[in-house]
């Protein structure tokens, strides 16, 4: 009989009473979610992460006393293994970069329906995916900014294979997405990203993008 999932301890972090309760409702339905506890400005939010150490932070960025972007640096430093998930009204690509560029592992909007909330954490759970492709391409804009600015790092030796796998992390596909158009198993596509994340001095998918595109290492264009 296999084994039970893992839940995904998921703290909230927003100034609004109804809408923490909302999601709280949302997620509490979720047999693979559980939600460990809610801040209601960015101090609080910082606290409560280091004291119960939540899998995944939902995370407001106009937050009381410290906005979210400060609170999510603070909180990727000091607590590097919880994941921070943005979960705000600003979907333009400042706001997608700022965050990201503090240590975010991904963006939604919450004008988006509550069931890609719920998918992206169950997502999260299977993948760590954290960023919904239509907000990748957001970020992707971003850092074709960037590389028109200039900004290459040194080289780092990855394989075509890896940096084929790493063209498809950037469209935001999923570990069995990458595996169908790479022709491989689900087994050595992880196998491939563990690699990718050791050279390139990564943690996480999102970090292994914005390294690989700022670095010259792939084109900042979605995978054909």
């Amino acid at each position: 009989m296999p084994a039970a999932k893992k839940r995904v301890r998921v703290l909230i972090a927003d100034d609004q009473t109804l809408f923490r309760e909302g999601i709280k409702d949302l997620l509490e339905n979720e047999r693979i979610v559980e939600v460990v506890g809610e801040a209601a400005d960015g101090n609080e939010a910082v606290r409560m992460a280091k004291k119960l150490k939540p899998d995944v932070i939902l995370m407001d960025i106009k937050l009381p006393h410290l906005d979210g972007v400060s609170a999510t640096r603070i909180i990727r430093k000091e607590c590097p293994n919880t994941n921070v998930l943005i979960l705000s009204s600003f979907e333009d690509e400042a706001h997608v970069m700022e965050s990201i560029q503090a240590g975010a592992n991904g963006y939604l909007s919450k004008m988006l329906p509550a069931t890609e909330l719920v998918n992206a954490l169950k997502a999260f759970a299977n993948d760590g995916v954290m960023i919904p492709q239509q907000v990748m391409g957001k970020l992707l804009q971003g850092l074709r900014q960037m590389s028109l600015t200039g900004g290459s790092g040194s080289p780092v030796a990855l394989t075509k294979t890896e940096i084929r796998a790493l063209v498809f992390l950037g469209g935001g596909l999923s570990n069995k997405e990458i595996a169908a158009k790479m022709d491989c198993s689900v087994k050595t596509i992880k196998n491939h990203l563990n690699a990718i994340f050791q050279k390139l001095e990564v943690s996480n998918r999102t970090e292994a993008v914005v390294k690989g595109i700022e670095m010259g290492l792939i084109s900042p264009e979605e995978p054909r």
